[in-house]
């Protein structure tokens, strides 16, 4: 079946060389030279296959479609190649197997299968016969004359696998035989190491004991010599401690020589806004002087313009009056 499977496999790859992921019409055409079937055959192939009618096929449809196919060409083969191996010498009589058919002539198909089932005896040895049935029912219809062919190569086959079932049950049996010895080992093997774990566990809790002493001895002096390292350090904290109460002393001191410096700080900012305001109501005074002293230069200045100009006027007078006179 593996075998069938990859030979689908590999003729879907054959039909969909640019990796479509599906086979058309056109790509099943290619198939021809590879199968026994004209162009016609293989298009009511593909129509068979195209089981929802899209005009192309899935790899499942295309795997599943052709690995029935093949399936039914190799029990084909190898019925016609049991049929060449049984075919009977020169003076021998055939002797094929074959249903005894009834002298009634319309038993049942179903009825004929199952007899046939139970003379072969494959009811322990298949769970589904559905493969078998569909098969034989195929070759009834169609091809008759090779059904003895058929049923003799059922024959081969079952008694092969009757055998095969015979064999597998001497070898449980033998396997059984061969565990419940190796059962047996390896019990005795497990006394024996449960004695040898006693032993050494014994040799271990005495190591250990004596270990156990020294390393208690060890650990005594370790803990003499934490205890001293302890005493000195309880000693350095207590100079530690003196020295935090020192240190906590002078800082309430510095806290309040700080609290003195914030009350001057703030004394000294009032004195500095104080000096400020009054230096701000200077800085005004001094500008009303500036402008009243701006003002009275420059009444003087006109007052001085009218003195010149009347002078000037005066001068004029006169010297016409002395040019007169002359």
């Amino acid at each position: 079946e593996l075998t069938v499977l990859g030979k689908a496999q590999e003729f879907f790859q054959i039909c969909d060389l640019e990796g479509k992921g599906f086979v058309t019409r056109q790509d099943m055409q290619r198939l021809h030279p590879e199968l026994p079937l004209s162009l016609e055959e293989l298009e009511k192939v593909f129509v068979t296959l195209d089981a929802d009618g899209n005009g192309s096929l899935t790899p499942k449809e295309f795997i599943t479609g052709f690995s029935e196919f093949w399936k039914r060409q190799f029990l084909l083969e190898q019925i016609a190649l049991k049929n060449d191996m049984v075919q009977p010498s020169k003076g021998e009589t055939a002797c094929p197997v074959r249903y005894e058919e009834t002298t009634t002539g319309d038993e049942d198909e179903e009825f004929q299968f199952s007899n046939l089932m139970d003379r072969l005896g494959v009811a322990k040895l298949l769970d589904d016969e559905t493969d078998v049935k569909q098969l034989w029912l195929q070759l009834k219809k169609e091809e008759p004359n090779l059904l003895s062919n058929f049923e003799e190569f059922l024959v081969r086959i079952f008694s092969q696998l009757q055998e095969a079932d015979n064999e597998k049950n001497e070898l449980e049996c033998a396997l059984k035989k061969k565990i419940a010895a190796y059962d047996e080992e390896i019990q005795h093997l497990y006394e024996e190491m449960e004695q040898q774990i006693k032993k050494e566990k014994e040799q271990f809790l005495l190591k250990d004991t004596e270990r156990f002493q020294s390393q208690s001895q060890e650990l005594e002096r370790k803990l003499l010599s934490k205890e001293q390292e302890l005493e000195q350090l309880v000693q350095k904290q207590k100079r530690l401690e003196h020295q935090c109460t020192q240190l906590l002393s002078g800082k309430e001191e510095t806290k309040v020589e700080n609290t003195k410096l914030k009350l001057t700080n703030q004394e000294l900012l009032r004195e500095l806004e104080r000096t400020s305001h009054e230096l701000s109501l200077a800085q005004q005074q001094l500008q009303v002087l500036q402008e009243e002293a701006s003002r009275l230069h420059e009444e003087k200045e006109m007052e001085v313009y009218r003195v010149t100009e009347t002078l000037q006027r005066e001068k004029s007078g006169l010297l016409k009056q002395l040019d007169f006179l002359r």
